[in-house]
């Protein structure tokens, strides 16, 4: 009804025409924005029935599966299952006999090399006893290391690790290294992948790990928010530099 009728057809000069213009226009502009909103509602509801109808019909179908099966059927579907739990059991054993489900310190650097070994998934933190930061890595992958047994969790002092720290390229404390099957396939570095914020959150965390599938993620696939950034520690040589321009020499 409000196309039907062009107030610009008299339109003149005058204050009060073009006021009638303006508002005419407002009220089209107004009619077309809900037109479209109903048009979307309508194809999302009519997605969300075709969804819904899928599922509803999927399920008719499993159910009418096991109404047609025997019994000899079902009884390999019950053992199949049993068994499953069966492996699934015996490998959450295995992994914590090779100390998975503990966030624990390693000694050395020959360690490292068996621990990369003996599990084919491993989060290694290169820390610092006196960077802050460290404890707050270490505060997160603790919690992580219980919740995900899949993956050993282990964290190694980067002072005490000369040549490992050269041929894995650590310059900045801290750094989070992730293998699988004894490669590594991806790193963090500092805080910039975890927002860039001291309080960033367990889960944040747990989704970069889960990025490259050094932990079975089952989050959301956009990762959290968090606050502005704040400074990493970053190793040079034997000296250890912060992006604020200070620096700090090692322990000897």
């Amino acid at each position: 009804e409000l196309l039907s009728f062009s107030p610009l057809k008299n339109c003149s000069s005058h204050p009060l025409a073009l006021l009638h213009v303006s508002s005419w226009i407002v009220a089209c502009e107004r009619s077309a924005a809900r037109k479209m909103a109903a048009g979307v509602e309508r194809v999302l509801a009519d997605q969300v029935l075709k969804v819904a109808t899928a599922m509803e019909a999927e399920l008719d179908r499993e159910i009418e599966k096991l109404d047609k099966m025997d019994d000899d059927e079902l009884e390999g579907i019950r053992e199949r299952r049993l068994q499953q739990m069966k492996k699934e059991a015996d490998q959450k054993r295995d992994f914590i006999q090779k100390g998975h489900g503990e966030y624990k310190e390693i000694g050395s650097e020959k360690d490292f090399f068996d621990e990369a070994k003996n599990s084919p998934r491993v989060v290694i933190h290169f820390y610092r006893p006196t960077t802050v930061r460290c404890e707050i890595v270490d505060k997160h992958l603790k919690i992580l290391a219980a919740k995900h047994l899949e993956t050993k969790f282990i964290k190694l002092n980067a002072e005490k690790s000369p040549f490992l720290t050269e041929r894995l390229n650590i310059k900045v404390i801290p750094t989070i290294l992730m293998f699988k099957d004894s490669v590594t396939n991806d790193r963090i570095v500092g805080f910039d992948d975890l927002g860039g914020t001291d309080d960033f959150s367990t889960e944040m965390l747990a989704w970069r790990l889960g990025r490259k599938g050094t932990i079975n993620y089952k989050g959301p696939v956009d990762p959290p928010l968090n606050a502005p950034k704040k400074r990493t520690t970053v190793l040079h040589g034997r000296r250890a530099i912060r992006d604020d321009g200070s620096d700090d020499d090692f322990d000897d």
